[in-house]
């Protein structure tokens, strides 16, 4: 299935049969994704399918071993990780990376590292603060102190800190709580109407399905499904076949 692009929006990230080895070992072969500007895009499937290894690739911690990666009409496969990072994409990876030996501020700061504007990095300090009042309660507590919940809402408030054009989430609910999952599922909203685009890789399909619009399904480094997401998963056993009920398993 073609991706049927939504009139008068602009394609932001467009990814042309994209591969990639760990040394002789394939873990995407020929893919095809496209992310447009203003949309929120999941990208699900089981463990080891290849969803964190696409995300990787696009922020420059991996490389491509052929393909493109447009975002927004310029190739970046080949460029640094600091240098996409510059041009408005911010990963937000699986595991709650948070600086341990830093404080709840510096953690945020930290996201900012590229912004000179100080108004407007307060700015976003309190909207961050809004929605993740805890955080501001927590502000000079060390990152390794926190419990894992508030490490996500940390590493999200950090991200949106570099203010990205596009940002790409990795695992977001995992491990999570169902309250928690509820409280990060919110502020991804939010994050979306602000204007935000995202790439979300999300094995939680009730998540997944309240806030994309379109969908991929990755088996084995290949796109298996394209669709809506309302499309794809109206259909139990397309979950079951492509995810193995990995919704029950999470939060």
């Amino acid at each position: 299935m073609l991706f049927r692009p939504i009139w008068g929006l602009h394609m932001l990230l467009e990814i042309t049969n994209l591969w990639v080895h760990y040394g002789e070992a394939v873990a995407v072969a020929g893919v095809n994704l496209n992310v447009q500007e203003g949309l929120v895009v999941a990208l699900v499937g089981a463990n080891g399918a290849g969803k964190t290894t696409i995300l990787r690739t696009i922020s420059g911690l991996a490389r491509p071993t052929k393909g493109e990666i447009k975002y927004s009409e310029r190739v970046i496969n080949g460029l640094r990780a600091d240098e996409i990072a510059r041009l408005g994409i911010t990963l937000c990876p699986e595991g709650r990376h948070v600086f341990p030996n830093l404080n709840v501020m510096e953690n945020l700061l930290m996201g900012a590292y590229l912004r000179k504007n100080r108004e407007e990095i307060e700015k976003d300090l309190e909207w961050v603060f809004k929605l993740f009042p805890i955080l501001k309660k927590r502000i000079r507590q060390m990152g390794a102190t926190l419990s894992g919940g508030e490490q996500q809402m940390l590493v999200l408030g950090r991200a949106m800190m570099s203010r990205p054009r596009l940002l790409l989430l990795d695992e977001p609910s995992l491990g999570l709580s169902p309250l928690l999952v509820d409280t990060i599922s919110c502020a991804i909203s939010s994050f979306h109407e602000k204007g935000l685009s995202i790439l979300l890789v999300e094995q939680n399909i009730r998540m997944a399905l309240s806030l994309a619009k379109w969908g991929y399904v990755l088996e084995t480094g290949k796109i298996k499904l394209e669709g809506s997401m309302g499309d794809l998963f109206k259909d139990r056993a397309i979950e079951e076949a492509y995810l193995g009920n990995a919704e029950e398993g999470n939060g």
